[in-house]
């Protein structure tokens, strides 16, 4: 079972830790603040921020915030999510300060210099343009961009290449300004360390942060329509797409849907769409569901690549799968199996402490609590047949199917 301790700072920030016995530590903070919160004209804003903040603060320059770990064999990365930010380090144990030391100078007092953004500008260019090489990812991109259409959650966490040459260093600033406050992020810990001496280096490194900033008022999602959409693309396969949006993280019916994605097209190699699509016909090597909670929407899918002679004929399997669960409830046995498959790949993900604190993190800062795993197989365990197929007719009802395909 996943242990940890929730505290606070002097200042009001959040922090979540797990003690662990290896030899690896790790660091992080996770900010409440990601692509949905730019306007039009910053789309991509907050993924080239989680880039230029590397890139030198007011006593380093960009090769020494870069080789501050790396010198000691440990490594500090960041990504950007649409309602989020993190910044993350794993690390010996024996360099705990050094990396809470570094995360603080990052996180409050990055310089931006205007030669670095410069640069950076390219190199997230160029990520931008690996992104388009790549039809099995943009695809996703594209697919949020249709249901979520006019609305923030629609536009692409890289942004586009003209937005990204636009972008200033007052803009940098302004929008960290913005949203970057001790009431929207929430610091993240798992190692081998005294929890005193823990609490002792953060106040001393972050105690002294005590800016807020306004909570946020995030624009609500348009009522959804069902849409579809082919697009002509340079690839050796068909790229398919078939969703609707789903229900938010604080939906009652958030835990039916997600076992719903674990039996349809989860990671499992017996997830229904792989037995039948794959393994028993042999007409894709890829087929997979997805379900992501917003705080205000969500979206589901499935994805299929296959040979374009063959893309028909897996639609139809698809919708046959499909029908299947909208019409015929789980049978108890399958249901039990479904479960205790759900809570498997749950604790497998538990493996990494990484992962782990980065997701309690993120707990606490949505919902300002941490369930703890006893809570969340309880509740997994308490998922009726019933609610699975109140579920699969609300989010794979044909008439509010959406799709895509790349042709």
């Amino acid at each position: 079972m996943l242990e940890f301790t929730t505290f606070t700072l002097s200042s009001g920030l959040r922090v979540v830790h797990c003690p662990t016995n290896g030899a690896i530590s790790n660091f992080g903070v996770v900010i409440d603040c990601g692509s949905r919160d730019e306007t039009d004209a910053e789309s991509g804003l907050a993924h080239f921020i989680e880039h230029t903040i590397f890139k030198g603060t007011q006593k380093r320059k960009a090769y020494h915030v870069l080789n501050r770990l790396d010198s000691v064999g440990g490594e500090i990365n960041a990504y950007t999510g649409k309602e989020d930010t993190a910044i993350h380090s794993s690390f010996l144990n024996e360099y705990y300060e050094r990396a809470i030391e570094l995360t603080a100078d990052i996180l409050f007092n990055s310089s931006f210099p205007e030669k670095e953004i410069e640069k950076e500008k390219e190199v997230v260019i160029d990520e931008i343009n690996s992104y388009l090489d790549s039809p099995s990812e943009q695809i996703f991109d594209d697919f949020e961009e249709q249901i979520f259409k006019g609305h923030p959650l629609a536009n692409p966490i890289l942004g586009s290449k003209q937005s990204v040459r636009s972008f200033k260093k007052t803009d940098i600033q302004q929008f960290i300004d913005k949203h970057y406050g001790i009431n929207n992020m929430v610091l993240c810990s798992a190692g081998k360390i005294n929890l005193k001496s823990l609490k002792r280096l953060l106040e001393k490194y972050f105690g002294h942060f005590t800016k807020e900033v306004e909570l946020k008022n995030r624009k609500i999602p348009f009522a959804y329509q069902a849409s579809h959409k082919e697009s002509e693309k340079k690839t050796n396969q068909a790229h398919f797409i078939l969703g609707s949006t789903a229900p938010n993280l604080f939906q009652e019916n958030r835990p039916a849907v997600g076992l719903l994605n674990n039996i349809l097209g989860g990671p499992g190699l017996n997830s229904h769409l792989n037995l039948y699509i794959r393994e028993k016909y042999g007409i894709a090597y890829n087929i997979e569901s997805h379900y992501t909670p917003y705080i205000d929407t969500g979206s589901f899918f499935i994805y299929l690549g296959t040979d374009f002679d063959q893309l028909k004929r897996s639609i139809r399997l698809i919708n046959g799968v499909l029908g299947k669960l909208r019409n015929k409830k789980l049978g108890t046995l399958q249901l039990h199996q479904a479960k205790k498959q759900l809570i498997g790949h749950i604790a497998l993900n538990q493996e990494s402490n990484s992962s782990n604190m980065l997701n309690l993190a993120k707990s606490l800062l949505i919902f300002n609590k941490i369930e703890s795993d006893e809570e969340v197989y309880r509740r997994i365990y308490s998922i009726t047949s019933e609610e699975v197929l109140e579920a699969a007719n609300l989010i794979l009802d044909p008439k509010q199917l959406s799709s895509l395909t790349y042709l």
